[in-house]
């Protein structure tokens, strides 16, 4: 069984090189979340999830860090940085059975793996404050047991 982090990462590089390369989104899909997690149809089936729903979304996206961001334009974000904060904004927002603590736990983990000394911060504190937009404006529904809050 593949690992929900593992499918994350995976998903970091996919939607890195669909915005790097000008690859179309089923090519992507193809050679990169395929070919990774082909030996668990359920991470594979997350993954792809996750990739399309955080593409969908960007403009969204965008929207909400830019409220959150001081002091600095969304254009000179560390593109890491930033689809760290898409791929968690989308599962904070589509996948109603993942704790948002583990959301962003995951997210903080992943921007100190692959991104600078200060992103582990910089992602909590900007998923800290879009959550409690995202509630405030009803967009997260999370149930079941552990999931509220």
């Amino acid at each position: 069984m593949i690992q929900r982090r593992f499918v994350r990462e995976t998903v970091l590089q996919a939607v890195y090189a669909y915005l790097q390369s000008g690859e179309s989104v089923s090519h992507i899909i193809s050679t990169l979340l395929k070919e990774n997690l082909k030996e668990d149809a359920e991470a594979l089936r997350f993954g792809e999830r996750l990739f399309v729903l955080t593409l969908e979304q960007t403009d969204d996206w965008d929207a909400i860090i830019e409220q959150h961001i001081k002091n600095w334009e969304i254009g000179r974000l560390a593109l890491i940085d930033k689809i760290i904060l898409y791929i968690a904004l989308s599962e904070l927002t589509n996948f109603p059975d993942i704790p948002t603590k583990v959301t962003i736990n995951e997210a903080i983990d992943i921007a100190k793996k692959y991104s600078t000394a200060k992103s582990g911060r910089f992602v909590n504190g900007i998923l800290d404050a879009s959550l409690i937009q995202l509630q405030k404006e009803q967009k997260i529904s999370k149930t079941g047991r552990g999931l509220i809050g």
